[in-house]
């Protein structure tokens, strides 16, 4: 189209110049009534007001162009015609010589699109049927499908949902001609979050997706079972806020909805799925544009190639088994479309599983009263506030000249504080919160810290204060602090208690060194210390801190690993997606490169030692894993299910049958690999013996090249061992050996071991093994915490 249009902007000069008498070629100065010919061999016919076109008109230019329509002053605005010597023509709304308003364009190779046109560019909703007789109809923006729109391919297969760039991507439903049906996350074009896989026969997949491929725990149906109720689905999959928990993992997709002002698209039948509604319509209608397109058997990896990029619109048909027995249901967990373990369970189990989640999350709420005031409406009021206040501290500190921080920059006094009244004040804008007063602690400080590990203050703002907003997000722990995420993962924001932020203040000075001087630490990275008062008296505390789990790729077990063993196990039936586990739960042994390992366990007693000078305990490592199938398995989307539990791939003497070859060590190629600046740039890459002491980068299959560094995309083995017992459980663990990425660090040290702690410890010490309980003096802490990491996590290889 632009082209084309360039054919009006570059020999059309009506619109530069008045219109008087010229010389045509073998022909002399001609001025007819309602006529003029031009010297270049242009032509024009119609109405005048003076000497410019104006009313009805027909301009002809000497390439065969045609316009026939409105013109106002010389130009064309309003409705018209314009033909091409292509073939092509336009019949519509024109403003400025500009295809702008509502319009119809036909194409020589037969595409239609009926719509709206913004600048030459389609632009709002409109309708296209392509040469090849696929059909999008839907919201368009800047030439591409955005918003909510349908597409139809020619074969009969259908989406319904929302569109990002031309893509699928937010919340949809695809109908296969097969009769499968997919409700759920896409991201790019591929089902990516949670969803519901329906199949013809009737059998449901209640699972989580990974560019296209089945990753992560999930629960299947087989045809003819009694579908589970959305509540029981969400808790089954640790959804403990149901629906909209569910709804959330779809990030792109805008809750609130917006209206189509023009025209309407009739409601898809496959939105409205009959598992008690999961996954409603949003209530916006899908208008977003598909090039054109192929679309291959729904029962086989498919793929549509558009000018803007590859979609995957397979279908898992054919992978549905009927089951002679109904009331067996199969939890299972996925590792980029590889099945790896599977637990047969009766239906009537999972109620019983789902109620006892939905109490016990009930007891955590009312543990957590502590901040119940701001539950609800008032959550939001404080998320608000929150941004209200970075937002406004960041913009007053970074315009100061950049300095090295002095003693008076530390400590509670060093601090910005700002009323922030809801009708707005001379400083502060108006905002739909309550009144609340903002205190920034040592804003210098955390300003100097951010500049440490690149991060960008505009950049900053807008990850935590932009339009997308916060993500709150259940706590992991027993503290009953508020969590929140920002909408690009990068930065998590809690909720402090008073002594917490005392430690922290006092801690700042040593822990600015210690992070200045060691750029590889794996100790938490703060980011700013914010207090937010509300109603005169009540006080909120909150630190911002980079998130150790910001990763393109999905994290498939978390681990809070202290090296205690009281209490350090998680009741089985309270486990789900995206439970932190703790020591006793760890199954695995991994095995770095031997360089790696000197490295991290290097830093981490530089860390330790730290946090002993600071008279600290408590403290975790936080550890990340995402596993890589095996990689013979790649090309299976599904094994067959297994009727029977003696059918494992594991021989009886635990023979590894599937050796996992995934991921591979690279040197190190800065151009090659991403450098978006995030909480962990500021590390150096780091260097493996297996490559002769060289930097290296990892190089993971489907996702591209990652940078190795510590507590990032670092690769191991996991090896896990699982005894005789297990082999009777109705538990089956298909491998013993996987790759993994891993991502670390060391969270919650901001407990010191005061007063209240040692009396804990002595009664503690009373009934249990002084070595076990968490509570014990820093040194011992620390020294249970190194020994635990060396013996039981990362063992030295012989």
């Amino acid at each position: 189209m632009t082209c084309l249009m360039n054919l009006i902007d570059e020999d059309s000069e009506i619109n530069a110049e008045p219109l008087g008498p010229v010389s045509c070629i073998g022909v002399e100065n001609v001025e007819r009534p309602n006529k003029k010919v031009f010297s270049n061999g242009d032509l024009y016919v119609g109405d005048f007001k003076a000497v410019l076109p104006h009313g009805k008109g027909k301009y002809t230019w000497s390439n065969g162009m045609v316009y026939e329509g409105d013109w106002e002053a010389g130009k064309m605005i309003g409705k018209g015609l314009l033909l091409w010597p292509s073939g092509e023509r336009y019949n519509g709304d024109i403003s400025g010589g500009y295809l702008h308003g509502f319009g119809t364009l036909t194409s020589p190779d037969g595409s239609v699109y009926e719509g709206q046109w913004r600048m030459n560019i389609q632009h709002g909703f409109g309708r296209k049927k392509y040469a090849n007789s696929d059909v999008y109809e839907g919201e368009w923006k800047e030439g591409e499908h955005e918003g909510n729109g349908r597409y139809f391919w020619n074969n009969g297969n259908k989406y319904t949902g929302n569109w990002k760039r031309g893509k699928m991507h937010g919340r949809g439903v695809m109908e296969w001609v097969n009769g499968d049906k997919y409700n759920g996350c896409w991201l790019n074009g591929l089902r990516h979050g949670s969803g519901i896989y329906q199949y013809a026969d009737g059998g449901y997949y209640f699972g989580t997706w990974t560019r296209g491929l089945k990753d992560g725990k999930g629960v299947f149906y087989p045809a003819g079972s009694k579908r589970p109720s959305l509540k029981n689905f969400c808790i089954s999959l640790g959804y403990d806020n149901g629906p909209k928990s569910v709804l959330s993992q779809c990030s792109s997709l805008n809750l609130e909805g917006s209206t189509v002002k023009k025209r309407s698209v009739r409601r898809s039948v496959s939105e409205k799925i009959s598992v008690s509604g999961v996954l409603r319509s949003s209530g916006r209608i899908s208008h977003k544009s598909a090039e054109s397109s192929r679309h291959s058997d729904s029962t086989r990896e498919s793929r549509h190639h558009y000018s803007s990029g590859t979609f995957s619109f397979d279908s898992d048909g054919g992978q549905s088994e009927v089951q002679e027995s109904t009331a067996v249901v199969y939890e299972r967990e996925y590792m980029q479309g590889v099945m790896i373990k599977e637990r047969v369970r009766g239906y009537t189990e999972l109620p019983k599983k789902a109620e006892k989640k939905t109490k016990h999350h009930a007891k955590e709420t009312k543990k957590s009263s502590c901040f119940g005031i701001f539950k609800g409406k008032n959550s939001y009021h404080l998320m608000l506030n929150l941004q209200l206040g970075i937002r406004y501290t960041v913009g007053k500190i970074t315009p100061v000249p950049k300095r090295e921080v002095r003693t008076a920059d530390f400590g509670h006094r060093a601090r910005i504080t700002m009323f922030f009244p809801r009708r707005g004040s001379q400083f502060t804008p108006p905002h739909k919160s309550v009144d609340f007063y903002w205190k920034d602690y040592c804003p210098m400080v955390f300003r100097n810290l951010r500049e440490m590990f690149k991060l960008d203050a505009a950049e900053y703002m807008m990850s935590i204060c932009g339009d997308d907003g916060l993500t709150e997000i259940s706590s992991p722990g027993k503290s009953g602090s508020i969590f929140y995420l920002s909408h690009d993962d990068r930065f998590v924001i809690k909720t402090l208690k008073k002594s917490e932020l005392k430690v922290l203040l006092k801690m700042l000075p040593k822990y600015y060194n210690h992070v200045k001087e060691h750029e590889n630490t794996l100790i938490t990275k703060f980011f700013g210390l914010h207090q937010i008062t509300v109603h005169g008296k009540r006080k909120v505390r909150f630190v911002v801190m980079g998130n150790m789990f910001c990763t393109e790729l999905r994290i498939h077990r978390r681990y809070d690993l202290k090296g205690s063993t009281y209490g350090r196990c998680t009741d089985k039936d309270k486990i789900h997606e995206n439970t932190t586990l703790k020591d006793l739960d760890l199954s695995y042994e991994f095995q770095m490169d031997k360089s790696l390992q000197k490295f991290f366990f290097h830093q981490i007693a530089l860390d330790c030692n730290f946090l002993k000078s600071q008279h600290i305990i408590d403290y975790s490592l936080l550890l990340g894993l995402h596993f890589r199938a095996p990689e013979q398995l790649n090309g299976l989307l599904e094994p067959p299910m297994m009727p029977n539990i003696e059918s494992s791939p594991a021989g009886q003497d635990g023979e590894v049958l599937f050796p996992s070859k995934g991921l591979l060590l690279v040197a190190h190629e800065p151009s090659s690999v991403s450098t978006d600046p995030g909480p962990h740039i500021r590390g150096r890459p780091l260097r493996a013996f297996s490559l002769g002491d060289k930097e290296v980068d990892v190089l993971v299959p489907g996702t591209g090249r990652l940078q190795v560094q510590l507590g990032v995309n670092m690769p191991a083995q996991a090896n896990q061992k699982l005894s005789r017992d297990e082999a009777d459980s109705a538990e089956v663990e298909l491998f013993e050996v996987y790759d993994v990425v891993i991502y670390m660090g060391i969270i919650d040290i901001l407990q010191e071991y005061n007063a209240k702690k040692k009396a804990e410890h002595a009664c503690k010490s009373v009934k249990f093994d002084p070595l076990s309980i968490s509570v014990v003096e820093p040194e011992l802490y620390a020294q249970r915490f190194i020994n635990f990491l060396k013996q039981k996590v990362f063992p030295e290889q012989p």
